[in-house]
């Protein structure tokens, strides 16, 4: 959304967005449903990325390896996390099962990049490593989607909105479960939290808030109306991180953005041993998270209650990864971007 308003501000350019159903964010203009079931917009969308100077794109697209950009196209992976904690792309364990064709048209994807957005350093090793990118490829002006926590205004408009959704907001502090995804976890009728623990615990000063995968489908009983809500179908994430008070997470890249807030966090890795195997971490686990680890509710409570959080090594952990992620991350995008004959590799760290 920061990165469209900048288009606006800052081009004349027609902006066209191309979303397929996984996406929750209502945008404004000309939106296309890409998807084959949608015929004419997906065909009116191939026609968009065929004719199109420049193309954002924020996740892997398969289609990437077979289309042909006209020339002098540039193509800006902005990608959907600020940082990693599992290792992904050419560096996911998983690819060792896959036929050399399949490697092969990853690594067609990932040479079509021109330019990715990286929020600091680590992340741009990781960029190199995992896309098999170079040096020049890399564009250092932080990660637009960051500038939220950085504008007061829209910090407000978000905490309000949310607010009059949930009034009890005002009332108690707000407890975040937000889960990464895993394999094979479409339709789930229970988590591995234990739901009845925390409210017993917790009920008279928190609420708490579910936020699940997208791909996701959570059906369970909720016997606790007044303590549990579903906000999986929220548009946006960083608008829900705005009125928590302590985010649960596991591996997913959620706290690297969290921790622009500088607020306390845990992190519920119940099949620690089991996914590592699967998918690989950049680094070892528990001195990556930037929070208690615990691999029981039990543990998760007795952490929360006694709030020993090491909130230096939130704001540590928050430098390192949104090195370049100050504020300004979407103009400096689009400068760089639309810059004319000039290098569009540096960051402004200001």
């Amino acid at each position: 959304m920061f990165t469209m308003k900048e288009l606006n501000r800052q081009t004349d350019d027609q902006i066209v967005i191309l979303k397929t159903a996984s996406c929750r964010v209502d945008f404004e203009g000309t939106v296309l449903n890409f998807e084959p079931k949608h015929l004419m917009d997906w065909i009116r969308s191939i026609y968009h990325l065929a004719t199109s100077d420049v193309i954002f794109i924020d996740n892997y697209f398969g289609f990437l390896a077979s289309i042909q950009f006209k020339p002098n196209v540039k193509c800006i992976q902005l990608w959907h996390a600020a940082g990693a904690i599992k290792q992904f792309g050419l560096k996911d364990p998983s690819i060792e099962n896959r036929s050399q064709k399949a490697l092969q048209r990853f690594e067609k994807v990932y040479s079509r990049f021109d330019y990715v957005i990286v929020g600091g350093e680590k992340m741009a090793n990781i960029f190199l490593e995992s896309f098999r990118i170079r040096e020049e490829n890399l564009l250092r002006t932080g990660i637009p989607r960051t500038d939220f926590f950085f504008d007061e205004t829209a910090m407000q408009e978000a905490a309000d909105a949310l607010i009059k959704e949930f009034p009890l907001i005002q009332q108690k502090k707000v407890i975040l479960y937000a889960p990464t995804y895993r394999e094979n976890e479409f339709n789930v009728s229970s988590l591995p939290l234990d739901i009845d623990q925390m409210h017993q615990q917790f009920k008279d000063e928190y609420i708490l808030l579910l936020r699940l995968h997208p791909a996701v489908r959570l059906d369970f009983s909720n016997h606790y109306p007044d303590f549990v809500f579903d906000v999986s179908n929220h548009p946006d994430i960083n608008q829900l991180l705005i009125v928590t008070d302590i985010l649960i997470s596991d591996y997913s890249s959620i706290p690297f953005e969290f921790s622009l807030l500088q607020r306390p966090m845990a992190f519920f890795a119940y099949d620690l041993e089991e996914y590592e195997k699967s998918r690989g971490f950049w680094e070892p686990y528990e001195q990556l998270v930037p929070g208690p680890v615990v691999f029981n509710t039990k543990d998760l409570i007795e952490a929360i209650q006694k709030y020993d959080f090491d909130f230096n090594q939130i704001v540590n952990f928050a430098n390192e990864w949104n090195e370049f992620s100050t504020g300004t991350s979407s103009t400096r995008l689009i400068q760089a971007i639309y810059a004319k004959g000039e290098n569009v590799t540096g960051a402004d760290n200001g």
